[in-house]
């Protein structure tokens, strides 16, 4: 056997270090050339290396969450393939083709990777779900799975008193159904337990992006914002009409394709509301073209992919492609070009949307709109109490750029287009 390092090599593009996100690998583990042995994130992107060799790991040069420098020892092997009694030097790192996974270098305004999804962070080791003072200590000496033992618990069960059937009588669901069927003593109901187990999560790859942009948006924008409430029955209205006679290609229209129009159409009367700001150089950058990011939570973390020119499409179209990008973005299989350039992001937790928030502006544009879900609510309306459909919005904005007169404005402009949807078109 020969011990060989391998040095992480030189994924280009100017990267000088990477992220180790996930170890495919651990000491010991045996491995054949080209098998997955870590993902590592950079700047640019997340890729995986493969192995160049089949052996045994020996060594793993560094931990989830360290950076490692191009051209340093990431692996070290025993391996089998013959070298003829010498030890081989690592392999021409031009050699090796890591496999990319994802853009990660989306501007300072998202902090999006995109497709594969970055592993989750490891969970850590829990502690008993009771203090041991109050587990029995007959029943802590059966075997039973987690599962079992809080069923057995819930139903005040001694599972020392439980027959178990399983091998080396492990008790089983069956064994617990058995056992109260027959007439086993059960509690008047659940025993509260303290509770006590932790869990440590390092903060690597995207949840460590995200952290850092947010940051950077709340430390060095001032932010402020503005709360409204939007009568949106007669949108509602237009809205199930137009889903009624869609065509079979055609997607379903949920508020969003509306939201987008009208802001499209907004932009134009506040044109300092569409823009980005780079304090830095001091340049406001205000833009024609509707960009419109829409804060998106995948099973990897918030991302945040764009509408480009919604300006320019009607609200089918506008529908069509949100559904498009943020399917991309959720799969996994979102491009660089469909995670940046938004120039205003519209963020909605749908049916959690909740009363109001207070969105975090995404740097470096200006402002920020937060969607509530819609209720039906009783109003008054010529001097008598009607029940409408009700929807809250709230917005962020950048007081440097936007004064507080500004951001009221445009809302109420499109308070005023989503209460009567005709004006979006008109």
């Amino acid at each position: 056997m020969a011990r060989r390092a391998f040095k992480l090599p030189d994924i280009g593009e100017g990267v000088v270090e990477g992220e180790i996100v996930t170890w495919h690998v651990e000491v010991g583990s045996s491995v054949s050339e080209d098998d997955a042995i870590v993902d590592v994130m950079t700047d640019k992107s997340t890729v995986t290396i493969p192995s160049p060799y089949s052996g045994v790991i020996i060594a793993l040069n560094g931990e989830v969450g360290d950076m490692v420098a191009v051209g340093s020892v990431l692996v070290e092997f025993d391996s089998d393939e013959s070298d003829g009694g010498q030890q081989e030097e690592a392999p021409d790192q031009s050699e090796i083709e890591p496999e990319m996974k994802s853009f990660e270098d989306a501007p300072p305004s998202i902090p999006s990777p995109q497709s594969p999804p970055d592993p989750k962070p490891q969970p850590a080791k829990e502690v008993n779900e009771r203090p041991p003072a109050q587990m029995s200590s007959a029943s802590s000496g059966v075997l039973a799975s987690p599962a079992v033992r809080r069923r057995a618990r819930e139903s005040g069960v001694d599972l020392s008193s439980v027959k178990g059937s399983g091998r080396a009588g492990r008790i089983q669901q069956s064994d617990l159904d058995a056992f109260l069927a027959t007439g086993g003593k059960v509690a008047s109901g659940p025993t509260p337990v303290r509770r006590t187990a932790t869990r440590e999560i390092k903060v690597v790859g995207l949840r460590r992006k995200i952290a850092e942009q947010m940051i950077l948006s709340k430390t060095s924008i001032p932010h402020f914002s503005y709360f409204e409430e939007i009568d949106i029955t007669q949108l509602e209205e237009l809205r199930q009409l137009l889903n009624s006679g869609k065509n079979a290609d055609q997607p379903k229209l949920t508020y969003l394709p509306f939201v987008m129009k009208a802001l499209a159409r907004a932009f134009t009367r506040h044109q300092k509301c569409n823009a980005t700001y780079d304090s830095e150089a001091g340049i406001i950058t205000e833009h024609d073209a509707v960009h419109l990011g829409i804060a998106t939570q995948t099973e990897r973390g918030l991302y945040v992919p764009v509408v480009k020119h919604a300006e320019s499409m009607d609200v089918w179209q506008a529908a069509a492609e949100m559904q498009r990008v943020t399917g991309a973005a959720r799969d996994g299989s979102a491009t660089l070009e469909d995670l940046t350039g938004s120039t205003f992001t519209i963020t909605s937790l749908g049916r959690d949307g909740g009363l109001g928030a207070t969105p975090i502006i995404n740097h470096p544009e200006v402002g920020i709109l937060g969607i509530h879900k819609a209720r039906d609510m009783p109003v008054v309306r010529s001097g008598s109490v009607v029940v409408r459909k009700i929807m809250n919005v709230s917005s962020s904005w950048d007081h440097r750029v936007v004064d507080g007169a500004d951001g009221a404005s445009l809302i109420q402009d499109l308070k005023k287009m989503l209460e009567h949807p005709s004006l979006i078109f008109m």
